[in-house]
């Protein structure tokens, strides 16, 4: 079986300088003994302009290897998506949190002034309460009957206001209470998303350590992929 490398780079052979050719030349004295013993030992590799080296050739990832590299590098981008999806999610969760602290600022200003209008109204009915006590002798009886009357129905109504009150500012302040846990949750997310968002680098840096760049057969990629892709298939049948 023909094994397909990826990645395999081999090395070029040095190019071998050619001789130079020049005009026939008159027949030389023979060499002496110990010259041509000299000339027999010159090594081959001196004939050329630089050694020739085979650069050893790499060592493909087993099967299990590439099965590792492959999951990794699946949950690696799934977890990159994943990220992303949270950071646009935290991006629309702090825009509702705006516009809820908007309201809550409102419904606290209003909350301000009622409770400032509320004070002026209970000062002005002690006010017109110690007005009928201190004329009341010089009243007829229908003129105390009357003021007496005004006076209980301005009591009341300042009663019910104030209930009013006591009931919004109750609502009002579970608001506030569940806003502050909104705020706190909110820049725990970004932590927890910032400390997610480094491990996940972390994790692609391991990868592309361990995996990237890495030989290994065509045959076993084909492999791995049809059994991922039965096991997809079979957890969607569930």
């Amino acid at each position: 079986m023909n094994r397909i490398l990826i990645s395999l780079c081999l090395a070029a052979l040095a190019p071998v300088q050619a001789f130079a050719q020049s005009a026939p030349q008159a027949p030389a004295a023979p060499a002496s003994a110990a010259s041509a013993a000299k000339a027999a030992k010159v090594p081959a590799n001196k004939l050329v302009s630089r050694p020739v080296v085979e650069k050893p050739k790499p060592v493909l990832l087993t099967r299990d290897q590439l099965r590792a590299c492959l999951k990794q590098n699946d949950d690696n981008a799934a977890e990159t998506v994943a990220i992303r999806e949270a950071e646009a999610q935290r991006g629309k969760e702090k825009e509702a949190i705006l516009v809820e602290k908007e309201k809550l600022t409102k419904e606290s200003e209003a909350l301000s002034a009622e409770m400032a209008a509320i004070k002026a109204e209970q000062d002005a009915v002690g006010k017109t309460y110690k007005d009928i006590e201190a004329k009341k002798d010089d009243m007829s009886a229908k003129e105390f009957k009357a003021a007496s009357a005004a006076y209980s129905d301005r009591v009341k109504a300042l009663d019910g206001r104030i209930g009013t009150f006591n009931t919004t500012n109750k609502t009002f302040k579970d608001s506030a209470a569940a806003f502050d846990a909104r705020i706190e949750a909110f820049n725990k997310s970004g932590k927890d998303l910032e400390t997610r968002s480094l491990d996940n680098m972390d994790a692609v840096d391991a990868w592309k350590k361990s995996c990237a760049n890495k030989s290994y057969d065509e045959a076993d990629e084909i492999a791995i992929k049809k059994e991922m892709q039965q096991a997809q298939q079979a957890q969607q049948a569930k």
